[in-house]
């Protein structure tokens, strides 16, 4: 058994422990069961004042600056409260804010603002902001931003506010970020061109401006601009359209009492389908009428449409449909179809007359890069032949002179193998415009093989008579049909069709002998397929009176025939150089000729086997030769044997010039004469009239390639008869001269410019696409109310602000054209034609521009068709006048409209018709 000892000890009080437990106790209870949240950080955190330049204002999600509307920051991440339907705020700024200014930038955390002053500029997100002074208010996230005022009273530094693509630039503004509206005070924008001035402008939102007594113009200068129209009211949507309500056009500050109840201006930069306003005038013999009015479609960006149309009160009336296509790097073109009604005086007059008149134009051109193996093209102009003449519209009054009409349309392909082959189909069209005959060929086929060295090595050059044989093989094949004007587009006109194919096979060789004379042999082998033949039947007489005589007649035998021939030819030619040396110190140091003497010899055998006879009267005594193939498309086998000498001498010469510019050390090459040729034959199987007249042909180009001259003759050695029938004799042995001048043409073209002669390239006029030429000498074709005529001159405008109103050095451009001829055939000795054209315009300031189209006949002694032009360029406007004083189609022309596309409707046109004479 065990005990256990106890010890009774006194008890005792520790009175210095317990104060010490009571402290911890309260200490832990303040630290664990009363914790203090986490201290919420300020809106904004107070910065030091900055005055250097580049200051920005950074900000992020965990810091002060959001635009939006603020966010509570709670202090505990995982809330005990759950599904709490407060909606959380946004950050108050929503991107970084930077700013500057060059004297100061404020910042006040008790209005939560940040004054920026003198020079002040402020960027957030698309939003920029330049004024002399800008208070950004981030509680309430609103800007504003105006000038600065000295001490003289004098306003500076206006605001300039862009957001995305709009620019303002006002007295001042204040903008909300978060509703995006704006008040702005007397602003100034800029919309596609149009200038816009307002008291008060209400910005809604990005879409929606709202803008009272507002001033709209396209002048440059918003401050003193031209003209303007004053509307009390209007609705902006930027790039897009301006409504307005009551507006006024006002001319430098002066109303004027053109009006509108309201008005409606598109705004785009891209293509907008719209009403064509036409042009008003009064005819004599048609009545009233308007022209050119209709509506333009922008289908796409790759074609438009415009349909437009004339109107006159006495009945006639026009239609014109133009279409503009193009595929970048594929094709381009354009297309116009115009008919008219033309009625002359009323109906019941003596002098009435009505007449359907049309004209269909087509241009197409195919990019290079769209295809390297294939080709398509078309330029068609065709229609009625007094189309240009009978027109009612005055725009075609330029090319009412045109004789003929042509289209072409083609496609070609090509097979690169070796031996590569070409094909090619064409659609033709010639019509002449005084005798109304039209040619057609639907189609043309042409194929060919490459040219064919059957001899030559596959390495290594060409040399020698054998491995320089070579030859081709040609096909065309043509539907040609011959008309009138009457039965074109109509079955008649194919009846008289004539259908026809040739195969041709060339066959050369050429080589040289003593290395400085080269000779060429070469032979043809043609051969001619005909779907339609001719017979010929003798004359008889008519067995019901045997007095009368009947004529042989001619019938028309389908089926498939053909013929063949084939020639051969040789020739042998050489170069000659003669140089003439002057020195080095002279300004021609030397001329060198150049002669290319070639004789050639042709043998052309007969093919009697494809002619036949028939008698041509009844009588039986005169007996004429036929062959069936006369009417076919490539012509007839010959039928006399030929073997010819041809004689051929070309000439060129050219001088070396003394460069002006002493650095340059080498000469000058200057063409004096591009060529000078003479050509005759010999026809050594005829008995008589064996020589051919001398043909001399020549060309040169003087005044820096500007003149271009060109002329030619024929010099005939036989004399003729009494009756002017070429004799058998020699015309020095018949009492005259060497050679008989027959006839002589010489042409002068000569084209320069103030441009030209400071060595700029000549800018030249295009009126083909109406067409007319394609230079002005017949006047120039302008519809100055048409924007495809007349684009914005803002490019112009821009050159011309620094330009003075007079200057020394005056722009001009001159065109000339010469034409003489001389025929003396049958001793008539006349000059058949002479004629001078000229053509000139001048810019006589940078804002008055003439020219005159005009020419003289000095045979007929008068002028031909003259046009003159008068432009006044108005800045904003522009004022144009068109005066033919005389011929048949004298008339005038006056135009007075804005230039800029938006309000090209703003215009007032007056004219005469051609039917007024003077």
């Amino acid at each position: 058994m065990y005990y256990k000892e106890y010890r009774i000890t006194p008890l005792q009080t520790k009175r210095f422990y317990i104060p010490i437990q009571l402290i911890l106790l309260l200490v832990s209870f303040f630290a664990f069961s009363q914790e203090l949240p986490t201290r919420k950080k300020l809106p904004f955190e107070p910065e030091k004042e900055k005055e250097q330049k580049g200051d920005t204002l950074k900000a992020n999600v965990n810091e002060v600056i959001k635009i939006g509307t603020r966010k509570r920051v709670d202090s505990i991440k995982n809330d005990s409260i759950k599904g709490d339907t407060l909606p959380k705020k946004q950050p108050l700024l929503l991107d970084q804010v930077k700013y500057k200014s060059k004297d100061y930038v404020k910042i006040s955390q008790r209005k939560k603002q940040i004054l920026l002053y003198d020079e002040a500029e402020l960027y957030y997100q698309d939003t920029e902001l330049k004024s002399g002074i800008i208070i950004l208010d981030y509680e309430k996230n609103e800007v504003y931003a105006g000038r600065l005022k000295d001490s003289a009273g004098v306003y500076s530094q206006a605001p300039y506010f862009k957001q995305a693509e709009s620019v303002v630039e006002p007295d001042s503004i204040r903008f909300n970020f978060n509703t995006e509206k704006a008040l702005i005070w007397n602003s100034r924008t800029e919309q596609n061109g149009t200038q816009i001035y307002g008291e008060l402008t209400k910005k809604e939102n990005d879409s929606v401006i709202f803008i009272q007594n507002a001033k709209f113009t396209t002048s440059k200068d918003i401050d003193n601009p031209e003209y303007y129209f004053l509307a009390r009211k209007i609705k902006l949507v930027p790039n897009k359209k301006i409504v307005s309500g009551v507006t006024n056009m006002y001319i430098a500050d002066v109303p004027t009492p053109i009006g509108f109840p309201f008005a409606y201006f598109p705004l785009t930069d891209d293509r907008a389908s719209g009403f064509i306003f036409p042009t008003f005038g009064e005819n004599n013999s048609r009545g009233y009428f308007f022209q050119n009015g209709g509506y333009y479609f922008a289908v796409s960006d790759y074609f438009d449409l415009a349909l437009l149309g004339d109107y006159y009160t006495n009945g006639s009336y026009a239609f014109r449909v133009e279409s503009n296509y193009a595929l970048r790097y594929r094709f381009r073109g354009n297309l116009s179809m115009r008919f008219e009604a033309v009625i002359n005086s009323q109906r019941g007059f003596p002098d009435y007359s009505k007449s359907n008149i049309y004209n269909i134009r087509w241009s197409h051109n195919q990019d290079a890069k769209a295809n390297p193996n294939s080709r398509f093209s078309a330029s068609v102009n065709l229609g009625s032949s007094s189309f240009y003449q009978a027109s009612i519209n005055q725009l075609n009054t330029p090319n009412f002179l045109n004789n003929t009409l042509n289209s072409s349309v083609s496609y070609s392909k090509t097979f690169p193998n070796y031996p590569s082959v070409n094909v090619s189909v064409t659609a033709t069209h010639s019509q002449n415009t005084n005798t109304e005959s039209i040619n057609l060929t639907l189609p043309t086929l042409q194929a060919s093989v490459e040219r064919i060295y059957p001899f030559a090595p596959k390495e290594g050059t060409k040399k020698g008579i054998l491995k320089n044989i070579n030859f081709q093989y040609n096909l065309r094949g043509e539907n040609r049909i011959n008309t009138t004007d009457s039965l074109f587009f109509t079955k008649e006109m194919f009846k008289d069709a004539k259908v026809g194919v040739r195969h041709s096979i060339p066959l050369n060789t050429n080589f040289k002998v003593f290395n400085y004379i080269s000779v060429s042999l070469g032979g043809n082998y043609d051969e001619v397929w005909a779907l339609q033949t001719t017979k010929r039947s003798d004359a008889f007489i008519n067995p019901t009176d045997q007095t009368e005589q009947t004529a042989s007649v001619k019938d028309t035998i389908n089926g498939f025939d053909s013929f063949r021939t084939y020639n051969f030819s040789a020739s042998v030619g050489t170069t000659l150089y003669g140089t003439f040396e002057r020195g080095k110190d002279r300004k021609i140091q030397a001329i060198r000729h150049t002669l290319r003497p070639s004789i050639s010899y042709s043998y052309n055998p007969a093919f009697d086997q494809y002619y036949d006879e028939y008698i041509i009267d009844a009588e039986n005594n005169t007996v004429q030769e036929y062959t069936r193939f006369e009417d076919g498309l490539f012509g007839t086998p010959g039928r006399n044997f030929a073997s010819s000498i041809g004689i051929n001498l070309a000439n060129t010469v050219e001088a070396k010039i003394r460069p002006k510019d002493s650095t340059q050390t080498e000469a000058k090459k200057v063409m004096l004469l591009n060529s000078l040729n003479f050509s005759t034959n010999y026809n050594i199987a005829a008995d008589s009239l064996a020589w051919s007249p001398v043909r001399v042909s020549g060309s040169t180009q003087l005044f820096n390639n500007k003149l271009n001259v060109n002329f030619g003759a024929n010099l005939d050695p036989y004399s003729i008869d009494n009756e002017g029938v070429r004799i058998n004799k020699f015309n020095i042995n018949n009492g005259g001269s060497l050679f008989r001048l027959t006839s002589a043409n010489l042409n002068f073209n000569y084209s320069f410019s103030s441009k030209s002669l400071e060595g700029k390239g000549d800018s030249g006029t295009d009126n083909t696409r109406s067409g007319g030429r394609d230079d002005d000498l017949f006047g120039r074709a302008q519809d100055f109310s048409d924007r495809q005529t007349f684009g914005d001159d803002d490019d112009e405008d821009e050159e011309k602000e620094d330009v003075e109103a007079y200057r020394a050095k005056i722009p001009w451009d001159l065109r000339l054209a010469y034409t003489v001829t001389y025929l003396n055939s049958n001793r008539q000795n006349k000059i058949s034609n002479n004629s001078l054209m000229f053509s000139g315009n001048v810019e006589l300031t940078p804002q008055w521009k003439v020219g005159v189209s005009s020419g003289y006949d000095f045979k007929n002694k008068g002028f031909t068709f003259t046009q003159m032009r008068f432009e006044r360029d108005l800045k904003s406007w522009r004022i144009n006048f068109d005066w033919v004083p005389f011929s048949s189609r004298a008339s005038w022309y006056f135009f007075i409209g804005i230039k800029a596309s938006i309000l090209r409707d703003v215009k007032w046109e007056q004219r005469s018709e051609p039917d007024r004479r003077l």
